[in-house]
């Protein structure tokens, strides 16, 4: 298998009817499609005989629509008149083929469905650039999908990879694009467009996982950013080594987060607000505009608390953030506008 496959192991995301619902609004439609007969055939029924006793009542036109409807055609009762040959021509001929289009529609679904997918996969891929990937789609996999959905990002921006396929489907129902399979595999990232990927995110279950998956994403795009959850602290080095620009220790983390809000409950709650993007504060990274350049971090609406310059991170009191240079990125806590 390669990159280039289509549609296998990729979920796009759609509403899908279940199986019941599907199967009732087709009998609908075909109810519907079977009341039209009936009653353009009743509208006429002197243009119609019945070969036992001549007349048509509207007994006996149900009974020629749902054996007409149905292309049994008895031949016992029959259009006779001109008016009632030209509807049976331009409506109720339609109307049996458009009754057995809807009767097989399952089957012409099932036979359409991989070329249709094939399509729209085709159509995904092709628009796919700068975009987040995120392996893994389980706790920490949907809290940074969510993140990403709160600062702005488009749910077309997102692709989910896992391997559990009740996840993928989950992912997808949730608005985003899944590919099924095993995070480790070149050709699995290869479906999510990797090589064309602005960040990748990786949230799986093992450290190990983590690592080989880190590895394998950097070999395929060494430009991603790429962001990496572990549970132990003694397997940061190891993920940083595989590629891995950030490395988050989960466990860790939580611990801190409970010793702080036993100590201070109010500092817990500030981290957790910082954290949530659009509520209360928030925690930003910018560009360092052109009038801030030569000058120190200014304290206005936004609090400077660091700058990032080459890839390294000096907090607002270090003496290398005392002057702002073109390229700079400062880390501000920012208050959104209150509404009202």
């Amino acid at each position: 298998m390669n990159e280039d496959e289509t549609a296998l192991g990729v979920r796009l995301p759609s509403v899908r009817l279940s199986p019941l619902r599907a199967v009732l609004r087709r009998m609908a439609i075909a109810l519907a499609m079977l009341l039209a007969m009936f009653a353009l055939v009743a509208m006429d029924l002197d243009g119609y005989r019945d070969n036992v006793d001549g007349d048509v009542s509207l007994l006996d036109a149900l009974y020629y629509v749902t054996v007409s409807i149905s292309t049994t055609g008895y031949g016992d009762i029959t259009p006779v008149t001109t008016p009632a040959r030209v509807v049976n021509i331009v409506a109720v001929t339609p109307l049996r083929i458009a009754f057995l289009v809807v009767l097989v529609g399952t089957t012409l679904e099932v036979l359409t469905r991989r070329t249709r997918d094939a399509i729209l996969t085709e159509r995904w891929r092709a628009r796919l650039q700068d975009h987040t990937v995120i392996v893994g789609y389980g706790t920490k996999g949907r809290a940074a999908a969510r993140t990403l959905l709160d600062n702005g990002s488009p749910k077309e921006s997102i692709v989910v990879v896992d391997p559990d396929p009740a996840v993928v489907d989950e992912a997808a129902s949730d608005g985003f694009a899944g590919v099924l399979g095993d995070g480790t595999r070149s050709h699995v990232l290869g479906r999510a467009r990797i090589r064309t990927a602005g960040q990748v995110i990786i949230a799986t279950r093992r450290d190990d996982t983590t690592a080989l998956v880190t590895l394998t994403a950097r070999s395929l795009n060494p430009g991603a950013t790429i962001v990496a959850a572990v549970r132990e602290a003694e397997n940061d080095p190891l993920v940083r080594q595989s590629g891995a620009d950030v490395v988050i220790t989960s466990a860790e983390a939580a611990g801190r987060m409970l010793g702080v809000a036993t100590q201070s409950p109010a500092v817990s709650a500030l981290i957790q607000d910082l954290l949530t993007y659009g509520k209360g504060v928030d925690l930003r990274e910018r560009l360092v505009r052109p009038e801030e350049v030569g000058g120190p971090p200014v304290r206005g609406e936004e609090l400077p608390v660091a700058v990032v310059r080459d890839g390294h991170m000096f907090t607002y009191a270090d003496p290398r953030a005392a002057e702002l240079r073109q390229g700079d990125k400062l880390v501000v806590i920012h208050v959104p506008p209150q509404p009202g």
